[in-house]
């Protein structure tokens, strides 16, 4: 490996780039559509909208990148939008289901102490929910950098290129070259959002605490 070190730093920079330019947006765009979904106003529509980010789990994330190029061309672009549609279901899906498991007497005693909704949303409702929705965006994060190798094939960079490119030349050198750091990657976001899981919820809310 240590004669592709070179390549591994430079590839590695365009990995970690691409999983925190798309996972940041999943996160900026899924969190908010997930709470606008828990609310009274969108009751009827809400599972109708979830049941068709549940049809969108079910394409394979290669046929979501491969849709995204017919629409994209190749680069960046593609790349970076098959990876933010593959981030943002689990974040949407675990921000809707956490608002909703929210006990419903928390919500009456908020409401009976005079809190407004939005009070009740940001004091209540989001705190109670946080640990679902870090286990949504841990998901996500876990997914984007195992998929991100798949932007190789559409000329979105990253350590895919030493992956797919030792398959083809049967090296298995160059191969574990772009496998072992991308695992190592994978690990490292693991933790770190589990750190972020640990230390950012607050402690009557935290079951790992």
């Amino acid at each position: 490996m240590a004669i592709y070190w070179d390549d591994i730093t430079y590839l590695t920079r365009q990995h970690v780039f691409l999983v925190a330019s798309s996972g940041g947006a999943a996160i900026l765009v899924g969190v908010p559509v997930g709470i606008w979904l828990s609310r009274p106003s969108m009751e009827r529509y809400a599972e109708t909208v979830m049941q068709v980010f549940n049809i969108g789990t079910t394409i394979p994330t290669l046929a979501v990148i491969a849709l995204s190029m017919t629409l994209l061309g190749i680069g960046f672009p593609p790349a970076f939008f098959g990876l933010f549609v593959a981030s943002l279901l689990p974040i949407v899906r675990n921000t809707y289901a956490g608002l909703l498991a929210v006990p419903s007497h928390l919500k009456e005693a908020a409401t009976g102490m005079g809190m407004t909704q939005r009070q009740i949303l940001l004091r209540v409702e989001i705190p109670n929910a946080l640990y679902v929705i870090f286990s949504g965006i841990r998901t996500a994060l876990a997914i984007n950098v195992g998929t991100t190798p798949l932007a190789f094939l559409i000329g979105g960079g990253g350590l895919g290129e030493l992956i797919f490119t030792g398959i083809d030349l049967m090296d298995t050198g160059m191969l574990l070259a772009g496998a072992v750091p991308t695992a190592a990657l994978a690990v490292a976001v693991d933790f770190l959002m589990g750190q972020a899981q640990l230390r950012l919820i607050p402690k009557g809310v935290n079951p790992l605490r």
